[in-house]
């Protein structure tokens, strides 16, 4: 494996990789401590109508009593009730073109923006957010999403292609960046056992910390929680816009406090080529006095499945794809450019106070329709082939829309943009193997 040389302040602190103390305990002491008795668990089930979690109690061991007990106190039960009420969601409001800072304009301004990012990073005001929830199960895998070798000639993970692109900021600014991992209950474990068992792929490991995304209940269209096993309710991630709740609930916060960090960046675990606490960008968002910062890329075409960037009723939005319509994929600017050919690649910066006021306000639900595994009236496990009920997500978009300004930010596509969703065709390993290599990426 590849070392990386590092000098001065970035040697301070280099400990023991494998001794983490801060990031076991913190989990530890910011869990919730366990008081729910089976009656009142009987009783929150009967207040939403999903008594029937409580089937197969008797039979269950005790440490399978003990868990259901748990996760029926942790699980947020009254957003099942959403289902009734699916169609009246999250209206739209008024959609309109949003400025996009374009590629000529941040080359103009490139040295001045990337000294003040500098100077932000070395000052520890930046931090770095790793959403890494998702297992790889569209790749072919059983294991975490970020642990899938992308190597041709060599082992090469999606989490080593992250590390390296973050790596190449803390070279060029002589200092660590703070990384916090959002993992899941599905794959906790197995990535915080993998970046030990890599060596963090040369990253200081006092500058890491894992915290966990809260889940939420998947239910059938009746809004009745499915069961995956006897003894645990059918959960999901509760989507891309949970992070901050998530890392509150772990006293990850707290700690971000008490280290002066003011920006954080978060990104997606499926990019390999996204530059991370990128110096222009963090700059860039500073200087024009930006709430949040997202990086955009051009278009392939109006009816690409990317989020484009807006404004909805005069604040900063997000239409996802499939919420484009014939109207907004045909409308012009003043320049006859398509007014909504920017697409966001889910790598944001969010100014840390910022989040704390949006995390005391409820974010919209959005339900979206699933295949979802479970176990039938007889408690035998089905695999379903189509979709069969709801997720419950929070997503990013609503956190932006909360804030009163964005700096949509353009970077050139092919240089940041290679992520992988599907092991072949669009937007797959291919097409990123193919993309790294255009880079100068050895694999």
């Amino acid at each position: 494996m590849r070392r990386y040389a590092v000098r001065g302040r970035m040697n301070a602190g280099r400990r023991n990789r494998y001794k983490r103390p801060d990031d076991r305990l913190n989990m530890e002491c910011a869990e919730k401590e366990k008081h729910m008795g089976y009656q009142e668990a009987h009783d929150k089930l009967e207040k939403f109508g999903q008594l029937h979690v409580l089937k197969y109690y008797d039979d269950l061991s005790g440490y399978e009593k003990e868990a259901l007990i748990e996760q029926i106190e942790n699980t947020d039960l009254e957003v099942l009730s959403q289902c009734r009420h699916k169609e009246e969601l999250n209206p739209r409001g008024q959609i309109t073109p949003i400025e996009v800072m374009q590629l000529p304009e941040i080359e103009d301004k490139r040295e001045e923006y990337t000294a003040i990012g500098l100077d932000a990073i070395r000052a520890g005001k930046v931090g770095a957010v790793l959403l890494a929830g998702g297992m790889g199960t569209r790749l072919g895998s059983d294991a975490p999403k970020g642990v899938y070798n992308i190597g041709l000639t060599k082992e090469v993970f999606i989490f080593q292609r992250l590390i390296e692109n973050l790596m190449d900021v803390v070279r060029q600014a002589d200092a660590w960046i703070p990384l916090y991992i959002m993992t899941s209950d599905k794959n906790h474990e197995a990535t915080a056992s993998f970046f030990e068992d890599k060596d963090y792929f040369g990253y200081n490991a006092d500058y890491v910390t894992f915290f966990m995304q809260d889940m939420a209940p998947a239910s059938d269209y009746d809004g009745k929680v499915y069961m995956e096993e006897k003894w645990k309710m059918s959960t999901s991630p509760n989507g891309n816009g949970g992070w901050f709740l998530s890392m509150m609930k772990w006293g990850v916060v707290d700690k971000i406090r008490k280290s002066g960090v003011e920006w954080l960046n978060v990104f997606a675990v499926d990019n390999v080529l996204q530059r991370i606490a990128d110096p222009c960008f963090v700059g860039a968002t500073i200087a024009t006095n930006s709430a949040v910062g997202a990086k955009v890329v051009k278009k392939n075409a109006p009816d690409e499945k990317v989020g484009a960037i807006c404004l909805e009723d005069g604040r900063p939005s997000i239409v996802e794809y499939y919420e484009m319509t014939d109207e907004l994929m045909e409308a012009k600017d003043a320049q006859g450019e398509p007014a909504y050919n920017f697409g966001v690649i889910l790598n944001y910066l969010f100014r840390e106070k910022d989040l704390e006021e949006i995390a005391a306000r409820k974010l919209p639900l959005h339900i979206v329709e699933k295949k979802i595994p479970h176990l039938d009236d007889n408690g035998m496990p089905v695999k379903p082939e189509s979709p069969n009920g709801y997720k419950f997500e929070q997503l990013v978009l609503d956190m932006i829309h909360e804030l009163d300004s964005c700096l949509p930010y353009e970077v050139v596509r092919n240089h940041e943009f290679a992520p992988i969703k599907n092991k072949t065709g669009i937007d797959s390993v291919e097409s990123a193997r193919k993309l790294c290599e255009e880079n100068g990426i050895e694999l």
